[in-house]
């Protein structure tokens, strides 16, 4: 997706306190941020926000963090994190490839990504979000038990997928091909989701759990 770039933005985003410009800064300290000692959960690619912020509604003793480059979808997460008057989700303006450096060893929860880019081109498929060299970086921080959710409409990438957690030593909890179709509850949409589904995509989801016995990985670029 192609963004028009929005000079009031980035503007409007360090104006408030719930985004994050040092994210380094707070490496190992993130319930400090947040001035209490709740889980983290952390989306990985925001959209505009609506699937944030209704998370964050109906669970108030997590913390979120969502996570985009774009200034011009993050500041539609703030508004609607501001709209509904939420004291629990940050956000972070930065690219995942980096996001390794930002939280420290059993920091996170759970992740989310959803509906990322699919780089259907084999030669892109290292920037995928599920690709091993991503997942090895989210060991590095992701709780031991910890989960990651993950929605897709792409066939090629889910099943790709699939193969990526498993080779990481990731267990299965739950996946399907059709989520709406499906006996899982408490689905929460997203805008593409939305989406997609007008146009009569099925949305393909599954849970992963990093296994108690995963080693730390390398917390080097990607």
């Amino acid at each position: 997706m192609r963004l028009r770039k929005k000079e009031w933005a980035k503007p409007e985003l360090e104006k408030d306190h719930k985004v994050v410009f040092n994210p380094l800064e707070h490496k190992e300290k993130w319930q400090d941020v947040f001035g209490n000692e709740y889980p983290i959960h952390v989306e990985l690619g925001c959209g505009r926000g609506s699937f944030i912020a209704q998370l964050a509604e109906r669970n108030p003793k997590i913390n979120y963090i969502a996570v985009d480059i774009h200034p011009e979808l993050l500041v539609y997460v703030l508004r609607k994190v501001n709209e509904r008057d939420l004291d629990n989700v940050k956000m972070i303006p930065m690219y995942i490839e980096k996001i390794a450096d930002v939280f420290g060893w059993d920091e996170v929860e759970k992740i989310y990504i959803n509906f990322c880019n699919p780089w259907p081109n084999k030669r892109h498929h290292k920037r995928r979000l599920t690709h091993p060299n991503f997942l090895k970086a989210y060991k590095t921080f992701l709780k031991n038990k910890g989960e990651i959710w993950f929605k897709t409409d792409d066939a090629p990438l889910f099943a790709d997928s699939l193969e990526y957690f498993q080779a990481e030593g990731f267990e299965d909890v739950y996946k399907t091909h059709d989520l709406h179709q499906s006996d899982f509850k408490g689905n929460i949409r997203t805008e593409y989701e939305e989406k997609f589904c007008e146009q009569g995509v099925k949305i393909k989801f599954a849970q992963f759990r990093k296994g108690v016995n995963l080693s730390l990985a390398s917390s080097g670029n990607i």
